[in-house]
């Protein structure tokens, strides 16, 4: 049996904002249907504003984003490093 086939255009979308509140320009990470393979990118905020309003994205929450680094700590460097021996 064959699984059913997500469309690209149906696959989630997140965003992780990395800038400060702030800043003029806004950094982030997007991401398309995995949130841990994702792109750096860099817009002006109502160009940003935009680009999340047209793609639909998710933001990613603190419990997320944790998620994900401790996962590429882990591949980093072997293991998260709050894991003791």
């Amino acid at each position: 049996m064959s699984q059913p086939v997500t469309r690209f255009d149906q696959l989630p979308r997140y965003v992780r904002v990395r800038s400060e509140p702030d800043a003029t320009f806004v950094e982030f990470d997007f991401a398309i249907g995995y949130p841990d393979l994702f792109v750096e990118l860099v817009l002006p905020r109502a160009a940003f504003a935009s680009f999340c309003e047209q793609n639909r994205v998710q933001h990613m929450d603190a419990q997320m984003a944790n998620a994900i680094d401790a996962d590429m700590e882990k591949w980093r460097y072997g293991e998260s490093r709050g894991q003791a021996d």
